[in-house]
């Protein structure tokens, strides 16, 4: 099944936007772009399958708890120190996949670590 991937509003939305626009504009400092091409491949995998491999996607207990549908943490990147991490949701439709937030991997393990990421709402 193919998902659509969604942009939440207004943070992931005018993110998305902003990084675009630059990109094409060739206006993107070297990390950004490389954090864009990043960000790029990851969607490409999670709008084929949500659990490949590479993505390591798991349900985030706490964020789910918090707000009350089942959030998922996927790696835009592994074995980096405060590599990037996106939170997402199957939402708003069956085929929809949601972007909340694009974060750095909490430091701390525990419960609380995430209680400090703030998701954008659905469209």
């Amino acid at each position: 099944m193919v998902f659509n991937i969604r942009m939440g509003l207004p943070e992931m939305d005018l993110l998305w936007k902003d990084f675009s626009i630059r990109k094409q504009k060739k206006l993107l400092d070297k990390n950004e772009e490389r954090f864009f091409k990043k960000l790029i491949k990851a969607l490409s995998f999670l709008s084929q399958d949500p659990r490949h491999n590479s993505l390591a996607s798991y349900e985030i207990e706490p964020l789910s708890q918090k707000y009350k549908i089942k959030i998922f943490q996927s790696y835009l990147e592994n074995n980096t120190p405060s590599a990037e991490r996106l939170f997402w949701a199957y939402s708003p439709g069956k085929k929809d996949i949601t972007i909340l937030a694009v974060e750095s991997h909490p430091e701390n393990q525990k419960k609380e670590a995430y209680q400090r990421i703030k998701l954008s709402s659905f469209p």
